[in-house]
């Protein structure tokens, strides 16, 4: 007889967070192996920012197309589809031999990964009340902080003991390792073997008390419904700009400390870590620190804008990094990446706030859709910038990202809009 485990959805919580943090760890592989890579392969500062915005291309797509899917397969064998596709397509890296090979790769990539955000927070909206919604986006969004922060010095460690090439492989048999967890212990709570009877009935009572009633549950909502729904556009325009800001950062820190910082692998595996670390704890703070203010009374306009005005303030920190000392600018770059995540973590969990969870997974693919054709199209521009001007502009531009972005939140939330879960118009 199976053993139920008491909490077991905060278990599920660390289970999405280990494949967020697979997710980035094979998608940093090629940032942080780029040194390497252009022994073998030639690639100018414009090739880069076209295989970024390739990647960039294909995943904000299928951040849209695959949060569809998992609203129709269900989150259990959606997100295995998702992990399978993505770990193949990163081993794919590892067989080619050109730009074009690699832009291929990246492109692969991109659109297996573009389902994990949106499979995660469908994940979250099934398992978790309102009121700890946030933290636990915190936990699996922490995931990819981790996932960064492992990435450095294993994948120096792996290129000094075999090549850049073995890399990609052994981070895409990781994922295909996590499918086989997920598909032996998820299912929905009211359905899992491993849940109390007291947690199924809390989550029961909880998440169904929270439901808007005039939101049908058997009701099929179009594309078309939710983008004329205002507070989707509302969820896309408070991400748009920050989330451009972030993928320069993750992309670029690596190029950045080769480039003008003269790190060589090592150096990189020694140095990138940091600023990742520092991005972890901005995802569980951000969570813990709304979820406490519910505790405390706040109301959930609060609860979430406290965080996003925190997270703004730290991001004009990045301006500062080409001017000072190697140690300082980690130091910058770190907070940076603290306070983006901090703001990413609330951002996604506005979804949950002001959706029913039946079109979670496809409102929050529709956002991650448009804000990543934006990173796509900011990487196109920035790979050109750096090439003719240096990095100073792409800092410049990045560290005011953020404070524009809540400012819109200021403008667009209102407090009416978290009362309940909005009714969303179906065809």
């Amino acid at each position: 007889m199976l053993k139920r485990i008491k909490h077991f959805r905060w278990w599920i919580a660390a289970l999405i967070g280990v494949a967020t943090a697979i997710n980035y760890l094979d998608r940093q592989n090629f940032p942080i192996a780029l040194s390497e890579i252009r022994k073998t392969i030639a690639i100018s500062d414009v090739d880069y920012g076209f295989i970024n915005s390739v990647f960039l291309f294909a995943y904000g797509t299928m951040y849209a197309i695959g949060g569809r899917i998992l609203d129709l397969l269900g989150s259990k064998a959606g997100y295995a589809v998702m992990v399978v596709w993505w770990s193949f397509a990163n081993i794919m890296h590892g067989l080619v031999s050109s730009v074009l090979g690699l832009g291929l790769a990246r492109f692969f990539l991109g659109i297996g990964e573009g389902g994990g955000f949106p499979g995660s927070a469908k994940v979250v909206s099934e398992w978790f009340p309102r009121r700890e919604r946030s933290l636990a986006f915190g936990i699996f969004n922490a995931g990819s902080s981790l996932g960064a922060v492992m990435a450095p010095p294993l994948i120096a460690a792996i290129i000094a003991l075999a090549s850049w090439r073995w890399t990609f492989v052994f981070t895409g048999l990781l994922g295909l390792i996590w499918v086989l967890v997920w598909l032996k212990i998820y299912s929905k709570p009211q359905d899992n073997p491993y849940t109390t009877p007291a947690e199924k009935e809390f989550l029961a009572s909880t998440i169904l008390a929270e439901q808007n009633p005039g939101a049908a549950s058997d009701a099929k909502t179009s594309w078309f419904s939710l983008l004329k729904n205002k507070d989707v556009w509302t969820v896309i325009i408070v991400k748009f700009f920050p989330d451009s800001a972030w993928y320069f950062f993750i992309f670029w820190l690596p190029k950045y400390l080769n480039d003008v910082r003269g790190l060589d692998i090592k150096g990189i595996g020694a140095y990138a870590w940091i600023p990742y670390a520092f991005a972890g704890l901005g995802s569980l703070l951000g969570g813990w620190l709304s979820s406490y203010l519910l505790k405390r009374n706040f109301s959930i306009d609060l609860a979430r804008k406290i965080p996003l005005g925190i997270a703004a303030a730290l991001l004009p920190a990045s301006l500062l990094i080409t001017s000072v000392s190697l140690n300082v600018a980690i130091v910058f770059f770190g907070l940076a990446m603290f306070g983006h995540q901090l703001y990413s973590t609330i951002a996604q969990t506005l979804v949950t706030d002001l959706f029913p969870s039946k079109v979670v997974g496809s409102v929050t693919g529709l956002m991650g859709c448009v804000v990543t054709y934006g990173a796509m199209l900011f990487s196109l521009i920035i790979g050109f910038v750096i090439e003719a001007y240096g990095y100073g502009p792409a800092f410049l531009a990045s560290g005011l990202m953020h404070p524009l972005g809540f400012l819109l939140a200021l403008i667009l939330l209102k407090k009416s809009k978290f009362t309940t879960a909005n009714a969303i118009p179906t065809n």
